[in-house]
């Protein structure tokens, strides 16, 4: 350290991270190479809502931070959400054993550690693995989400958001892939061409691509996440029995290799947290804390418009209580309108093996507060388990920028027998609701049949209804403070013909218009 002795430097941490409030202790600082358990490094509860990074090169430790983080939390019954990309977080269910080199780090560090297991959920995408199958109807995750998992281009993506335009007003319901490849079908058949013309924005060559992509999506085996019955994200914010917050793990070693299909089904969960929860402001914790693994696999190739939403979604979802961090290597990995939103930074050690990581490096320095820390020495030097930290005080300033040595978990750090989370999953209260899918009458049957009249639209091959006006007022604000806003970052995201029938809306359904960021539908709840 320079310019300050270690003894000021302690204080200084003393000062910065002691809080009126409820708090989580992340560790101990680390001043001149020496452990500090008098200056605990923590974040406070009412803050988590503001966001954060989780950021270190491959086995660092950002897992186990995520772990502790995620106990803790738990512990102040604060539901959690994580993706478990490895599988290293099924330990949540199993209390750690001790050990002698245990006990000597948590005492370094000033850490009462117990040995303790904690209620988890374990999910899985459509089955594929130990988990409660979550699921996703083709019209709730909806065009734009869609065409990024598809790979679409920005026309085909357009086109896309008509063809659900169309289903929406003929009452055909799109539950999963195969009916919307029925759909696609009929508009690109001989009896469905005039239907076709009459969407305009919609070519039949473009439709066929649509089509191809469909295809080739269910033949890798992707078709089993989407379908009934639809999971409900209100489940992820339950709390056990006993108060402490229930973590919800999404398994995904068996979806590896189809790394944008997860991170965009994670986006799904936000955006549907995001249109259904209530506005809440400031709170002395969050309802959720959702951990946003593989962060880099959600902006990688992202169009504008994607991005754009993703922004806002970010941005606004903190006035509803959720906390959002996303977890990475380099804050390079996220855009730096998204990165704005982090006020809760946890870097880990950082390699500089090459010019590109040189670069990265320069980078994440230049994105934490002045400090008296060499951060470029610190970030290559810091050990396992070890993390500069910057967080949000009850202020609103940034804490002082600490070295510490971050808190063990006290349940397992890896996976848990497979016996135990076979267990956990089939006494899941959720696996008679979501464990056995079902395939209701939707645009796939009422298509073969040629015999639909539903209730919510006109009948297939009806003419379609005259496009909206082009031009309306935006919605006025309903309380929340952000119908402009919002208005503003569908008009860059939903394009085409859907963006005009957003205008047509008025300012009555203002509030409404959150419901579709992601040109995502609303759906009617269990509870």
């Amino acid at each position: 350290m320079a310019t300050k002795s270690a003894a000021e430097t302690v204080a200084t941490f003393q000062a910065g991270y002691t809080f009126s409030g409820s708090s989580i202790a992340l560790g101990a600082a680390l001043v001149d190479g020496q452990v500090h358990p008098e200056a605990q490094v923590s974040l406070p509860l009412a803050m988590l809502n503001r966001h954060g990074l989780v950021a270190g090169a491959t086995g660092t430790g950002k897992t186990v931070t995520l772990h502790m983080m995620a106990e803790q939390l738990s512990t102040a019954g604060v539901p959690v959400f994580m993706a478990d990309i490895k599988g290293d977080l099924t330990g949540l269910a199993t209390a750690a054993p001790g050990s002698d080199k245990l006990t000597a780090r948590t005492q370094a560090i000033g850490q009462q550690w117990e040995s303790k297991a904690f209620p988890v959920e374990f999910l899985a995408l459509g089955g594929a693995g130990n988990g409660v199958p979550v699921r996703a109807t083709v019209t709730s995750f909806g065009p734009i989400l869609l065409s990024r998992v598809l790979g679409l281009n920005e026309t085909q993506e357009s086109s896309l958001q008509l063809v659900f335009h169309y289903a929406d007003t003929k009452g055909l319901e799109l539950y999963d892939l195969k009916d919307l490849r029925a759909v696609i079908q009929f508009l690109t058949s001989d009896e469905g061409k005039a239907d076709l013309a009459e969407l305009g924005g919609l070519s039949k060559a473009t439709a066929g691509v649509i089509l191809r992509n469909l295809i080739t999506l269910d033949a890798q085996g992707m078709g089993g996440f989407f379908g009934m019955p639809e999971f409900d994200t209100a489940e992820l914010l339950r709390t056990a029995p006993d108060g402490r917050g229930v973590i919800t793990c999404l398994e995904l070693p068996s979806v590896q290799d189809k790394p944008l299909l997860f991170s965009t089904f994670l986006m799904w969960l936000l955006a549907d947290l995001f249109r259904d929860l209530p506005e809440v402001g400031d709170a002395d914790k969050p309802k959720l804390v959702f951990f946003f693994d593989e962060a880099h696999l959600l902006f990688t190739g992202a169009s504008k418009a994607f991005l754009n939403a993703i922004t806002q979604t970010v941005r606004l979802i903190r006035s509803k209580g959720v906390g959002i961090f996303f977890v990475t290597q380099t804050p390079k990995d996220v855009p730096g309108d998204v990165l704005a939103q982090l006020a809760n930074r946890i870097q880990h050690a950082l390699r500089a093996f090459t010019p590109d990581d040189a670069k990265a490096l320069k980078a994440t320095v230049s994105t934490f507060p002045v400090s008296s820390y060499d951060l470029e020495e610190v970030l290559t030097s810091a050990g396992i388990g070890e993390a500069v930290v910057t967080v949000m005080n009850e202020n609103g300033a940034p804490t002082p920028v600490a070295l510490t040595r971050m808190r063990a978990p006290g349940s397992v750090m890896g996976p848990s027998p497979d016996g135990t989370v076979k267990a956990v999953v089939g006494a899941s209260a959720l696996l008679p609701t979501y464990g056995t899918a079902v395939d209701p009458v939707s645009a796939y049957e009422k298509l073969e049949s040629r015999a639909a009249s539903p209730a919510t639209g006109p009948a297939v091959g009806a003419p379609l209804p005259p496009p909206p006006p082009a031009t309306l007022s935006a919605p006025r604000n309903d309380g929340g403070g952000m119908g402009a806003e919002v208005l503003d970052a569908l008009g860059g995201a939903l394009g085409g013909g859907v963006k005009s029938m957003i205008r047509s809306m008025g300012s009555q359904l203002g509030r409404n218009l959150m419901r579709d960021m992601f040109g995502t539908a609303p759906r009617r709840r269990r509870r």
